[in-house]
């Protein structure tokens, strides 16, 4: 649920500020609103979740997602909406390492964690592009207030679930939260998150977002030396110090910035290139979800428990980086099923493969009251990574598109071939050369993470370790 709605609402979004009345200036908040709220504040939802007890903030953060759902599906304007979505966040940043440190403390056997952390990871990975298909069918046949609705008897039903079937203990009510540590490590975030969305529609070189970056840079810089002092840290260092945690939370956040970019890029490229509708759009994405949800339930789920986790990673990586290189190809013209759907199953396959033992090493062996940090610290990197994935390589596609425009536009002119035609295919063109030239940046990256995975994730299959003993020995 928290990671569809980083995605179901992009295809609703038209509609929505058809209805709404929003401006093509501030109609970006309806995502950002959700990303900075969310990757703020999930430092300070992971240490609420080891204080007052992880199945707690997992109700609390469930039924106040709902709420915030049924609020923005129930706007009747912009304020209203980016208000229920800034909402959505917040819960969101109490729900997800809530969610992911009780997989951690409840599954201990090596088997039935791997299994575990396979189903765990084949969501989140599948999930966005999930969001993408039933964002597109509920906007088409339903409404688009029915991308928000859709979360309530989600969130109904897992409360049930948790009451009924979770256990865990009450949390640390005699620890202190570090208040410092909040304001710095979430102002740092929220700065960071908050800049790299204005990079979008500023500019790399504006001036806002230059302060916004240095400045969060900065305050994350002293936040880490705070807690190197604090009586009782937010973030206690050892857990990204280790050498297998901090590097699948490395691989993590470089992973995820080539997977959010093939989704802006590709649903862009379905609709307004190909001509696809959004339930179309929404289809397309299916199989790369499938591949997802194969390579870690069923490759992933059963081979960690035999082989180390860098062998999984590492090819996974180089399969989806494979996968990204073929869009590279990619033209005006170019047909589903032999340039399009290739390329996806690999990126999908791969991903399938890495995200599930990514997930598994990081949390394991983390001490019981350090669970729900580790989780927020993991959900952390991915949520980075994805916004620095959406800045960064949009910025490169716009570019690379005005850069094509501008100089086969001046082409055609000199030689007379400008006509309306002429003009429309160069467009088209453009944005197509926009889109490859940043999927090649996203391709180069993933090999970064396979490079990443390879060379610091060094821990053992599961079968030759206790899973049960944090493995503090091995630093970065």
């Amino acid at each position: 649920m928290v990671v569809l709605d980083a995605t179901i609402v992009n295809i609703a979004l038209p509609s929505a500020q058809r209805e709404l009345g929003l401006t093509n200036g501030n109609r970006q908040w309806v995502i950002t609103a959700y990303t900075l709220a969310f990757g703020g504040l999930l430092l300070l939802g992971g240490r609420i979740a080891d204080l007052v007890g992880r199945k707690r903030s997992f109700i609390v953060g469930l039924v106040g997602f709902a709420a915030a759902s049924a609020l923005g599906g129930a706007a009747t304007g912009p304020t209203m909406l980016f208000a229920s979505r800034a909402l959505q966040g917040v819960f969101a940043a109490v729900l997800a390492p809530s969610a992911l440190s009780l997989l951690t403390t409840t599954f201990s056997d090596g088997k039935e964690r791997a299994k575990a952390f396979g189903i765990y990871g084949a969501i989140a990975g599948a999930g966005g592009a999930l969001g993408l298909l039933l964002g597109g069918i509920l906007t088409e046949y339903l409404d688009w207030r029915w991308c928000l609705y859709v979360n309530v008897p989600i969130a109904v039903l897992a409360v049930f679930g948790a009451v009924s079937l979770l256990h865990d203990r009450t949390g640390h009510k005699d620890a202190k939260l570090d208040v410092p540590g909040v304001v710095l490590g979430c102002g740092g975030l929220v700065a960071v998150v908050y800049g790299l969305s204005e990079a979008e529609s500023r500019g790399w070189t504006s001036a806002m977002v230059l302060a916004l970056l240095v400045g969060g840079v900065a305050l994350l810089a002293v936040f880490a030396w705070w807690q190197a002092r604090a009586a009782h840290p937010l973030l206690p260092l050892h857990i990204v110090k280790n050498r297998n945690r901090g590097g699948s939370m490395l691989t993590m956040g470089l992973a995820t910035i080539g997977m959010f970019g093939v989704f802006l890029f590709m649903t862009y490229y379905l609709q307004s290139i190909l001509g696809y509708s959004p339930v179309k759009t929404g289809f397309a994405f299916l199989p790369m979800s499938i591949a997802i949800i194969i390579g870690s339930t069923q490759i992933s789920a059963r081979l960690l428990h035999h082989v180390p986790p860098r062998l999984l990673m590492g090819p996974g990586l180089l399969l989806g980086a494979a996968g990204l290189f073929t869009l590279t190809f990619l033209g005006t013209h170019s047909s589903y099923a032999g340039h399009i759907l290739p390329g996806m199953l690999m990126l999908g396959l791969g991903l399938g493969l890495t995200f599930m033992p990514v997930m598994a090493t990081a949390t394991a062996g983390v001490a019981p009251q350090d669970a729900g940090v580790t989780s927020a610290t993991v959900n952390t990197a991915q949520q980075v990574g994805g916004s620095i994935g959406t800045a960064l390589l949009n910025t490169i596609a716009t570019t690379s598109t005005a850069t094509y425009v501008t100089s086969h536009m001046g082409e055609a002119q000199r030689t007379g071939q400008l006509t309306p035609k002429g003009k429309a295919e160069i467009l088209d063109s453009g944005v197509v050369h926009g889109f490859t030239v940043a999927t090649g940046w996203a391709a180069l990256i993933m090999l970064a993470a396979s490079a990443v995975a390879f060379l610091l994730v060094n821990a053992r299959a599961p079968r030759h370790r206790d899973t049960t003993a944090a493995p503090e020995a091995t630093s970065v």
